[in-house]
């Protein structure tokens, strides 16, 4: 008897597993998100994500040459507001001169073939750590998206490529999609967090922004990561709304959301890597539990071959260094 069909033909050599490879990730997969805080000459190690650091706006440049350097084309920036300026009007996050407004113009005077990403929301800014206007015991819609679309104007006027809202209200694509175009920022994308879950994984990203919500939680506008057709709902109304990317949040534990949004839109579809899922293979690795390098390349890889047209994260440097 003999064996037709021989499938270990194509695994037999790296050469040949190489030449096959339905997924292959490059640095365009990649946009890398950068923490930036006050002052000059600053890099602090975020404790809860070892290896990834909270810089001022000069290390933040000198970073983003490097990332550049090593072919990384997108950086997607957050910013730490001062305890001083938080309230809960969100009138630091439409300063002029405030530390976003800033950064976006200190990057793209370096570098202004990088594309410059920015994050819409108004935790980093709220007394509350809410996404949101606060009234009472409620973070309310309609007022926020008012100024979540001053916000992302305010950052196209500095200079961003893309807005990035990832406050999950309703109706927010619509409103920025709107004063953009009233204002002649017609070329300024829209990266949506389309399908946003209220997730454990976002822990040690709110200790690098210390913007952990003050009461309750952010169930009322993340969804429920028992859901999937919400996903769709959301991700195709965002699209209608003028979306140009839209992103599935978190990524490792979504990759069945990833795919299903793939399969239904006509848009390049992001994931994030966020930073609980970068914490457990760095806490892993420190542990010996795992190889660092290794466990990098197969998670994004998965998050590829899932659907994701773009990947951000914490790795990025990394995975580019580790490809070449």
């Amino acid at each position: 008897m003999y064996i037709l069909r021989r499938n270990r033909i194509l695994r037999r050599s790296p050469a040949v597993r190489a030449m096959v490879a339905e997924t292959n990730l490059t640095p365009n997969d990649f946009i890398a998100p950068l923490f930036i805080t006050e002052g000059n000459q600053v890099q602090e190690e975020i404790t809860s994500m070892p290896g990834y650091y909270r810089r001022s706006i000069d290390n933040t440049v000198k970073e983003v040459k490097e990332l550049w350097g090593l072919g990384l084309k997108s950086v997607l920036l957050f910013v730490k507001c001062e305890d001083a300026l938080k309230d809960n009007a969100g009138t630091e996050a439409l300063n002029k001169n405030g530390l976003m407004q800033r950064s976006i113009k200190a990057i793209k005077e370096a570098l202004p073939e990088i594309v410059v990403m920015t994050d819409v929301a108004l935790d980093p800014y709220s007394s509350f750590g809410h996404d949101g206007i606060v009234e009472g015991q409620e973070i309310v819609n309609d007022k926020t998206v008012e100024l979540l679309a001053k916000m992302s104007l305010s950052h196209a006027r500095a200079g961003a490529d893309f807005v990035a809202p990832s406050d999950m209200m309703d109706g927010r694509i619509l409103a920025i999609r709107e004063i953009l175009e009233q204002n002649g920022f017609s070329q300024t994308g829209i990266m949506s967090y389309s399908a946003k879950y209220a997730s454990c994984f976002y822990g040690p990203f709110r200790d690098a922004l210390d913007s952990a919500p003050g009461f309750g939680d952010k169930k009322t506008y993340q969804m429920n990561y028992a859901n999937r057709l919400e996903a769709i709902k959301e991700t195709l109304m965002d699209i209608e709304e003028g979306a140009d990317i839209v992103m599935v949040k978190p990524a490792m534990a979504y990759l069945d959301i990833i795919r299903e949004v793939k399969n239904a839109v006509e848009v390049p579809v992001s994931a994030y890597h966020v930073s609980g899922e970068y914490a457990m293979i760095k806490a892993a690795a420190k542990m010996g539990w795992l190889d660092e390098g290794k466990a990098i390349l197969e998670s994004l890889t998965s998050i590829k071959r899932a659907g994701a047209d773009l990947i951000a994260t914490y790795f990025a440097k990394d995975a580019v260094k580790l490809l070449s």
